[in-house]
């Protein structure tokens, strides 16, 4: 064989399969759903198992319907299905989860042409279209415990003027750290989160670009902007879904940038939005809109931050 071979490209190959790579994100996602499991009960069990069931058989459903090749073996409506559940909350009726996939998988996924299509993450746009459509059920938070009464959020409360440190109404940040009181399946331990995305990061499956920037850039602002020190700005890092959004779904492949610009403008961008909506908008939490605008921003990312070709031309005119 001649050492200098022409041949056509991909001239660089990886042993990483789409399966390989879901399957990464499966486990990365797992700490955070035992313990929701743990701290909730066999209820958030059923929510998961919904939800991952629901997307499996949409997308066999609508690969069968449009007569294309059928995916379901590669994973990547299991990782959507388990984010839809992650972003419902514990006491979430059965059908809440199922008519989520749909949307994600469905609406969102499919109709754009499938894995590495959709222009948003699928399972941010169900949450936000389930929200509008179901705000109640959307947003019944209850309280870990035998009682499960329903309660407000640490990150409403602290929105409402409570202030980390000097409320009682607040639990203190370790709490917040190991297993936060309300809240989302999977916001429930930013430790189980953190741990999961230790994992994705050792794997090479994601970088640090946009969770770092968009954290960072929380954290700052709220800093900057806030009035509450140190420790609550810590405090709010962890509280709501930051650290699940930065690190399991601003790093969507088909949603995010793809040049290290693009993806710190990204991460720079949705903590900005963050920020925004958490302190001037209506809602307490902000993450997911925030993923959402800035993914319908990344195809103009992208080109303005693309390298030129060597040897282009500049265009004149």
């Amino acid at each position: 064989m001649s050492l200098f071979t022409v041949s056509s490209s991909p001239h660089i190959r990886s042993q990483e399969s789409t399966s390989r790579i879901m399957l990464d994100v499966i486990i990365a996602l797992m700490p955070a759903g035992i313990v929701s499991i743990w701290v909730y009960g066999a209820r958030t069990l059923m929510v998961i198992l919904v939800a991952i069931a629901s997307a499996v058989l949409t997308e066999l459903a609508v690969q069968k319907f449009m007569k294309k090749p059928v995916t379901i073996s590669d994973l990547s409506a299991v990782v959507t299905g388990m984010l839809v559940a992650y972003n419902l909350p514990p006491s979430a009726p059965w059908w809440l989860p199922a008519i989520g996939s749909v949307i994600a998988i469905a609406l969102v996924k499919q109709v754009f042409g499938g894995l590495g299509h959709n222009f948003m993450n699928p399972a941010l746009a169900a949450r936000a279209i389930l929200l509008a459509s179901w705000p109640v059920q959307m947003t019944d938070w209850v309280n870990p415990g035998a009682d499960a009464v329903s309660t407000a959020t640490p990150l409403a409360l602290v929105k409402a003027g409570e202030v980390a440190g000097s409320s009682t109404q607040l639990p203190p940040l370790w709490d917040v750290f190991l297993k936060s009181a309300g809240g989302t399946i999977g916001e429930i331990s930013s430790a189980a989160l953190l741990l999961g995305a230790a994992y994705l990061l050792i794997r090479g499956v994601i970088n640090w670009r946009i969770p770092a920037t968009c954290i960072g850039t929380v954290f700052i602002l709220t800093l900057l902007f806030k009035g509450t020190g140190l420790y609550g700005s810590f405090y709010e890092l962890f509280l709501g879904g930051l650290i699940l959004g930065a690190f399991f779904m601003a790093t969507d492949y088909a949603s995010s940038p793809v040049t290290p610009l693009g993806q710190i403008i990204m991460g720079v961008g949705c903590g900005i939005l963050t920020v925004v909506i958490r302190n001037f908008g209506g809602y307490p939490e902000g993450v997911s809109y925030s993923i959402l605008l800035m993914n319908v921003a990344t195809p103009l990312i992208d080109k303005y931050t693309m390298p030129k070709i060597f040897g282009e031309v500049r265009k004149h005119g």
